[in-house]
C-alpha cells in the first residue's frame, strides 16, 4: 500500500511548517510520508516552536530549515502552504491547501501554544482524510 506524501511549506520553515510536519509525523505513525520546506529558509527552527512541541513529547530539536525544491513538490500528493503565497510552485494533479495560521516568529511559548493547537486540529482532520482514501 502506497503511503500518502504531504509537504508543509512556509516562508522560513522554522515554525508553522516544522510544527505541522512534527504533528503529522507523530499522529500518522509511519502511515504518511511527511516533508517540510521554506521559500526562504531561516538559519534555525524557532526555539518557541521546539519548546511547545516538546510539551507534547514531540522532539523537533534536531530538525533544520530546508529549502523548497521542485522535487519535494513533485513527490507530494498534498502541498500545504502556510503563508508563502505565490512562491510555491504549482503542478497540475497535486492537491493544494492554504492554511492561514499565525506566524510564531518572535513569540514566546505561551503565545505559540494556541498556534500549535490550531495546526494540530488541522493536521488531525487532514490525517483522517488521507487515511480514509488510503
Amino acid at each position: 500500500m502506497r503511503r500518502p506524501e504531504v509537504l508543509f511549506v512556509c516562508v522560513h520553515n522554522a515554525g508553522r511548517s516544522q510544527m505541522a510536519a512534527g504533528l503529522l509525523d507523530y499522529h500518522g505513525a509511519g502511515r504518511v510520508v511527511v516533508r517540510s520546506a521554506g521559500s526562504a529558509p531561516s538559519d534555525e527552527v524557532n526555539p518557541s516552536a521546539v519548546a511547545v512541541m516538546a510539551d507534547l513529547g514531540i522532539d523537533i530539536s534536531t530538525e533544520y530549515p530546508k529549502p523548497l525544491t521542485d522535487d519535494a513538490v513533485k513527490a507530494s500528493d498534498v502541498v500545504i502552504t502556510m503563508g508563502c503565497g505565490d512562491e510555491c510552485p504549482f503542478y497540475p494533479g497535486k492537491r493544494y491547501l492554504d492554511w492561514d495560521v499565525t506566524d510564531p516568529a518572535g513569540l514566546p511559548p505561551e503565545q505559540v501554544r494556541p498556534i500549535r493547537d490550531e495546526i494540530d486540529r488541522r493536521v488531525l482532520i487532514l490525517l483522517a482524510e488521507l487515511l480514509k482514501d488510503a
